[in-house]
């Protein structure tokens, strides 16, 4: 008998989508389920100001199909140099969702990030009088820590210090991948949330490394030990209003990925909820799912929880994805967690 599981639409609160033909090639792939995306500003060049955001977010929609409602949300790329009037009125006329704070190096196109937080401290502080929220790429820079370290030592060295200094920042720690991350979350009642990816939930740094590198398992913040994959699982189904969805899908060109030096970046959009709901089913909380995928992040973000309805299907046979988007002449890996899910949203 086939299992059916209706959840309000789901949401994507971290999602790349590059530009130019990769945007075209890929769009599809989320808006075949998700209503709305937090769509990352960091292209070469980064989305920096209004006028950017105008400019990238008709690209976006001029490659969505005809009658998609599709609604991407923007955000602008914070730099020691942003203008905190263009930014706070881009916000107020719902132009941008958000800004996106990246430490200047941590990842992918990054290297125009903020190089200290003290330096945006008056933006900061403007930021939080305006209620911006903020996505923050939560790990430190400094060659000196440990690249399995970075995220605990970026919530004690520099995030803690910073909202003790200003109160009433609005903050996402993007992609938690520690159980010191969780417990960050978990410590604040308000004003403090943290996004979690499929991939995630899924692998460990042994799925990564051991028997040789799996180039299409790596991604920043890396994948850490086992005991804070299961830490991530708790903390996702357990219906908390403070975790919620943000696959973080990155597309990459396959040649950049399988190279001496890959890229960083994990491509799940295409299979992300067949695997969620894996996930979920696994740890008896497939009715927690849509609190997590659909309800949560709308939540905290002041927005309005879609009204359309999804469907997961659980079929008798495995569900079989592609292996790769093709691109012309190129391709990008879609994400294989090395089993098959019975879920999808395909009846």
């Amino acid at each position: 008998m086939l299992k059916i599981l209706k959840i309000r639409q789901p949401d994507d609160w971290h999602l790349h989508l590059r530009d130019g033909e990769i945007l075209k090639s890929i769009l599809k792939e989320t808006i075949r389920d998700f209503k709305r995306a937090i769509i990352m500003p960091n292209l070469i060049p980064p989305i920096l100001n209004s006028d950017d955001v105008l400019r990238y977010q008709n690209e976006i929609l001029s490659a969505l199909p005809e009658g998609s409602s599709f609604k991407p949300l923007m955000t602008i790329y914070l730099t020691d140099k942003s203008d905190y009037k263009d930014i706070v009125s881009a916000y107020s006329s719902d132009l941008i969702s958000a800004v996106k704070l990246y430490p200047a190096g941590a990842t992918t196109n990054s290297q125009s990030g903020v190089t200290n937080l003290d330096k945006i401290r008056a933006l900061l502080e403007k930021l939080a009088e305006a209620k911006v929220p903020i996505c923050i790429h939560g790990e430190t820079t400094l060659p000196s820590v440990d690249i399995f370290d970075r995220e605990a030592f970026f919530i004690e060295k520099t995030l803690e210090p910073i909202r003790k200094k200003i109160p009433g920042l609005k903050i996402i720690l993007e992609h938690i991948t520690t159980k010191q991350g969780i417990d960050y979350v978990l410590s604040e009642s308000e004003g403090l949330a943290g996004t979690i990816t499929t991939h995630h939930l899924i692998i460990n740094r042994n799925d990564l490394l051991a028997n040789g590198i799996k180039p299409h398992y790596y991604c920043l913040p890396i994948a850490k030990r086992e005991e804070h994959r299961l830490a991530l699982r708790q903390a996702a189904t357990s219906g908390d209003k403070r975790f919620f969805l943000g696959t973080d899908s990155a597309p990459h060109i396959d040649s950049l990925k399988e190279n001496s030096c890959g890229c960083a970046g994990i491509f799940s959009a295409t299979n992300t909820m067949s695997y969620l709901a894996h996930v979920f089913e696994e740890e008896n909380a497939l009715h927690q799912l849509e609190k997590f995928t659909s309800i949560n992040g709308p939540n905290f973000y002041n927005k309005k929880i879609n009204e359309e309805i999804c469907t997961l299907y659980k079929h008798e046979n495995p569900v079989i994805f592609p292996e790769k988007i093709e691109i012309g002449n190129k391709s990008i890996t879609l994400f294989n967690p090395g089993f098959h899910s019975h879920w999808s949203t395909q009846g």
